[in-house]
């Protein structure tokens, strides 16, 4: 996953843009970009690392203009920490275009062997972003041949070309230079993407991004979510204008948005990830009733933090004492992002820690959002020993995750997921635990089903193995497992070695012709 922010206002964005970045954080940590327009001309800042250590005050006076797009990435292809494939990405023929993705493709080799042999474009990275973007341009310099400008039309009938060469999963903002703003959705809906508006006197402003939480946080009023396979363009006298460019669309959002990915207080496609995460302890504390007896446990503690809505509700449902046991530092990152397993299994030790007091004898029922490799459900249930827990039960509000994401989540290879191939009693013994809950799965859609009746279809790969793009073999995914696992062997040999800091920096001036 990573977060993408598009806007058009009437005003200076790099400060927005910014601000933006820092609420969307949660959705990469890896590397950062923002590329603005002026007078045609576009300027652009991207490194790897947070947000907080990329921008300067140097770099933000270097980002004029009153329309841009940022990026934070979180690597699901491509090398990580490498600011090469840092977003944006640009081109300058036959538009002046930078684009940032959020997804990833599935037949990204295809297209590459395209651009090579038919559109004559080269490709600089191994990223996917970088080929989604000239694929874009070319369908462009073909939508357009035989004018000199550019139009909604012709923009709309390029991002059609887009969706009938490009598979996978895609949420894109693009800056054209000179014409305005794009964003587009691929036709199942799979990553996120809202639009909002701001009215000022000056007239409206829009801004889009992958979660609503930037649109809240920044003083933007939710219009709507981008619909799958539709495309909004923003024009230079800030007209909206917007069309449903895919031939065929069904809106499958990827459920693992809901369970974690997604921040707490956004609402994706009609659904507050808040209360489908409560919804998902409640359908959770049925579950723990009818295979644990209530009056064994004596707390329930979540793993902070996507799991404290579904903890809280399962114990309200129950009425078990709910309480606070794992204390985090909110300056280590995220594990399931952290490259390289060595660094995993550290950080977990350093970024939680208990309190003593709500384990030492007692029967606690650990809450987690998800177990994917079990390397942070194993520590943990460790430290909740070490604290003097009597019995130590574990339940997860998501179903068993056997399969990886191949949408845009840097999910596992099978081998390394730790329920595949495993029955829950081995992945019981696996951690530690005395007892293990899954979530099922149907109970888990009709969470967040519950929340928008409208939402039936959901992308559930990493549970079920039920692609819904429909074009993922068993060739494509080992394929995939093996590029994966020689990422693996180099960011763990990397991992040993100790870094000075230092990362490369990218600031880019670009004189466009409209």
């Amino acid at each position: 996953m990573c977060g993408i922010l598009g806007v058009m206002a009437n005003t200076p964005v790099n400060q927005l843009l910014y601000d933006g970045l820092m609420v969307l954080q949660h959705r990469g940590q890896d590397a950062a970009g923002i590329a603005t327009s002026k007078d045609d001309a576009f300027f652009m800042h991207k490194s790897s690392g947070m947000v907080r250590d990329v921008f300067r005050t140097r770099n933000m006076r270097a980002l004029p203009g009153s329309m841009g797009i940022a990026h934070c990435r979180y690597p699901t292809a491509g090398s990580p920490s490498d600011s090469a494939e840092s977003q944006p990405f640009y081109v300058n023929s036959p538009f002046g275009l930078v684009l940032a993705h959020n997804g990833n493709l599935t037949n990204t080799r295809q297209l590459q062997e395209e651009m090579f042999r038919q559109d004559l474009r080269h490709i600089n990275t191994n990223s996917d972003s970088e080929v989604l973007l000239n694929v874009l341009a070319h369908e462009l310099q073909e939508s357009a041949k035989g004018f000199r400008r550019l139009d909604p039309e012709t923009i709309f009938a390029a991002v059609a070309g887009v969706y009938r060469r490009c598979k996978g999963a895609y949420a894109v903002v693009v800056l054209i230079a000179g014409y305005g703003l794009l964003a587009f959705r691929d036709p199942f809906g799979i990553r996120p993407l809202v639009i909002g508006v701001n009215e000022t006197p000056q007239g409206p402003e829009y801004l889009v991004a992958s979660e609503s939480v930037a649109l809240d946080t920044l003083g933007f009023k939710v219009w709507r979510d981008v619909a799958p396979g539709e495309a909004v363009f923003v024009d230079m006298t800030h007209t909206l204008h917007y069309r449903q460019c895919a031939e065929t669309s069904v809106l499958s959002p990827c459920i693992f948005e809901y369970v974690y990915l997604a921040r707490p207080d956004s609402v994706i496609d009609g659904v507050s990830v808040y209360e489908a995460r409560l919804s998902m302890g409640e359908h959770l504390a049925d579950k723990v009733a009818r295979n644990l007896p209530i009056k064994d446990i004596d707390v329930v503690i979540p793993i902070p933090d996507s799991s404290r809505p579904a903890a809280m509700q399962l114990a309200q449902r129950l009425n078990i004492p709910y309480r606070e046991g794992f204390v985090k530092n909110r300056y280590i990152g995220r594990t399931f992002i952290m490259p390289g397993q060595a660094i995993r299994k550290k950080s977990v030790r350093q970024k939680l820690n208990t309190v003593s007091r709500e384990f030492e004898g007692k029967r606690v029922l650990l809450v987690d959002d998800s177990i994917v490799r079990g390397t942070t459900s194993r520590e943990i249930v460790e430290m909740a020993r070490a604290a003097g827990a009597l019995k130590v039960y574990f339940a997860s509000a998501a179903p068993p995750v056997r399969y990886p994401n191949v949408y845009g989540i840097d999910m596992p290879t099978r081998g390394e997921l730790i329920a595949t191939g495993r029955s829950e009693a081995e992945i019981t013994r696996e951690i530690g635990a005395d007892v293990l809950i899954y979530q099922d799965l149907e109970a888990l859609k009709a969470s967040i089903h519950e929340n928008n009746p409208r939402l039936a279809v959901f992308d559930c790969s990493c549970f079920d193995g039920c692609y819904v793009t429909g074009d993922i073999t068993e060739t494509y995914l080992n394929d995939v497992e093996s590029a994966r696992e020689d990422k693996r062997a180099r960011e763990d040999k990397f991992a040993s070695i100790d870094d000075d800091g230092d990362s490369r920096q990218l600031d880019l001036n670009l004189k466009t012709a409209a």
